[in-house]
């Protein structure tokens, strides 16, 4: 036997050489609890309202529902690479599930705002951990050849998951309540811990117990990003930046800059590894992840208000205004998968990118986009192009790192995502609050404000074209 099919067969007990069904149900598997953190998010936005009326409390505390989430998540993010080496990917990702579950339970049961958001937080660690953890251990048994592939198949749910989940928490609070908004996930979980228990295969041979926790870094990275975070979330709340917002994104920087000095001082493996940006093909991955983050989701904020506020639809109907975006993505991010394995990342993410800014092109026109079929077929093709991105985006990560470099890479591309989704959605929060300043929520001049910020979604969406062309032209292996 070739030495070098003999090494890859022992690296991973699933075939390399092609995409089979054992591969196929693990990534099926893992991809659940991104499901569960994605669908959740969009579940609980539609739901403020009445949680703060049934809890007794007002909307500003209630808000931390969805802010206290995100902060945990970007705390706890980069932990997941030293556990995943610590313990093990399938270890880490059945706790996180579990932990993900029995907050979900806890978060339907609270009795107050207090016990709500606390319960929140116990999700957000979940959250945090089970996506990167689940991600890296796809890309550690699907190996650089089948990466994009794989990718394109499991991406399909995620994708939809937050468009629908508006439309699944409109009928949820219509017919059952806010609390089901959480308890949905309890029978999700289940299944996915009853699954991943028979189907994920064991790699506590892979384990690195000699590594021990990065304690300056842990005190500095995620106390660093949990501040920044912070201080972009309520940068574009109430009448612009205070003295809060100021220091916490002070905090923020100087304690990332802090951590940037020991990771690459420290003789023990970082908490996030910054060597990983001395290749280039990381670095543009990195580069365009972060920038994606900021493009992409950033409108994903803005859809959902402009069908609210100026089209005067629920929040019900918005959600299903969207589903022409869910259903162009479905479509195209398997396709996308293999395409990406076959001719590199470079034209597929291009091509991606190009849709999406076309698809908010009308959005951004003086006007808006009138009718009903102009925005669902405007929708549609923006939803293709994000599609044709996220595979050749996550492929071309892995791609260019080794294969025991997996669970560093997943926890850096979470955390450049996250802190990129956070900087583009306070960028056009801030940007809407002030065009809409002195005017209606509703009516012309709210259409105008609108078109106004959707041009700067496109800006940025353009953007990130410019480290996308430096992409490879080849798909690994094919050189």
């Amino acid at each position: 036997m070739d030495p070098t099919v003999a090494r890859r067969d022992t690296a991973s007990p699933l075939r390399p050489e092609r995409l089979d069904a054992a591969l196929v149900r693990l990534g099926s598997v893992l991809v659940l609890g991104a499901v569960l953190a994605q669908l959740d998010a969009t579940i609980v936005n539609v739901g403020l309202g009445p949680m703060a009326d049934g809890l007794g409390t007002s909307m500003a505390t209630v808000q931390w529902v969805s802010a206290g989430y995100l902060l945990t998540v970007a705390f706890v993010a980069p932990l997941s690479g030293w556990l995943h080496q610590r313990y093990g990917g399938k270890r880490v990702w059945l706790a996180s599930v579990a932990l993900f579950l029995a907050a979900s339970a806890l978060s339907g049961l609270a009795w107050s705002g207090g016990s709500l958001i606390a319960f929140r937080l116990l999700q957000g660690v979940g959250g945090g951990l089970m996506q990167p953890v689940g991600q890296s251990l796809v890309a550690r048994h699907a190996g650089p050849q089948r990466i994009g592939r794989l990718v394109g198949i499991i991406t399909v749910p995620v994708s939809v998951a937050p468009i629908l989940g508006p439309v699944l928490g409109g009928v949820l609070l219509q017919w059952a309540g806010w609390r089901w908004l959480f308890l949905v996930n309890v029978p999700v979980g289940l299944l996915a811990l009853a699954l991943a228990a028979r189907i994920v295969p064991s790699d506590t041979g892979e384990r690195d117990t000699s590594v021990r926790p990065d304690g300056i870094g842990l005190a500095l990275l995620p106390t660093g990003l949990a501040a920044l975070v912070y201080g972009l979330a309520q940068y574009g709340q109430g009448d612009g930046p205070g003295p809060a917002q100021g220091v916490a994104l002070a905090v923020g920087a100087t304690f990332l800059a802090g951590y940037a000095v020991h990771a690459l001082r420290t003789r023990r493996t970082p908490l996030l590894d910054l060597r990983l940006f001395a290749g280039r093909g990381f670095t543009l991955a990195g580069i365009n992840t972060f920038l994606l983050g900021a493009a992409l989701y950033s409108s994903m904020l803005l859809l959902p208000l402009y069908f609210m506020q100026v089209k005067g639809a629920s929040a019900f109907q918005a959600g299903m205004m969207l589903a022409p975006q869910a259903l162009g993505s479905a479509l195209i991010t398997p396709l996308a998968g293999r395409l990406t394995d076959r001719h590199g990342p470079r034209t597929v993410v291009l091509a991606g990118i190009t849709l999406t800014v076309l698809g908010t092109l009308p959005f951004a026109l003086d006007g808006g986009a009138p009718g009903e079929l102009l925005p669902a077929a405007a929708l549609f093709v923006r939803g293709i192009g994000l599609g044709a991105v996220v595979p050749p985006n996550v492929a071309a990560t892995y791609t260019s790192v080794d294969r025991s470099q997996a669970p560093a890479a997943t926890s850096a591309r979470t955390v450049l995502n996250r802190v990129g989704g956070s900087v583009g959605t306070a960028l056009l929060a801030v940007i809407l609050h002030s065009a809409l300043a002195g005017t209606a929520a509703h009516g012309a001049a709210a259409e105008s404000a609108y078109a106004h910020t959707f041009r700067w979604a496109l800006a940025l969406g353009a953007l990130t074209l410019l480290p996308a062309a430096l992409y490879p032209r080849r798909a690994p292996g094919k050189d």
